[in-house]
């Protein structure tokens, strides 16, 4: 599958967004490698595995 033009770039954005979401989250470093993975694997489909059902970054309480 190949992803071009304005769509490829917003898969892109979405797909950095998570993968920082997923690096700031308390999940287990195991956990963070293999939704990581996911994300980079399958960008379209582990986008939205991860949105539905992945770990979320901590919010600072200030």
């Amino acid at each position: 599958m190949e992803y071009a033009g304005v769509g490829g770039f917003i898969l892109l954005a979405l797909n950095v967004w998570a993968i920082i979401s997923v690096i700031g989250s308390s999940a287990t470093t195991g956990r963070k490698v293999i939704w990581t993975l996911l994300i980079l694997v399958l960008p379209l489909i582990g986008f939205v595995v991860w949105f539905l059902a992945g770990p979320r970054s901590v919010r600072s309480a200030v």
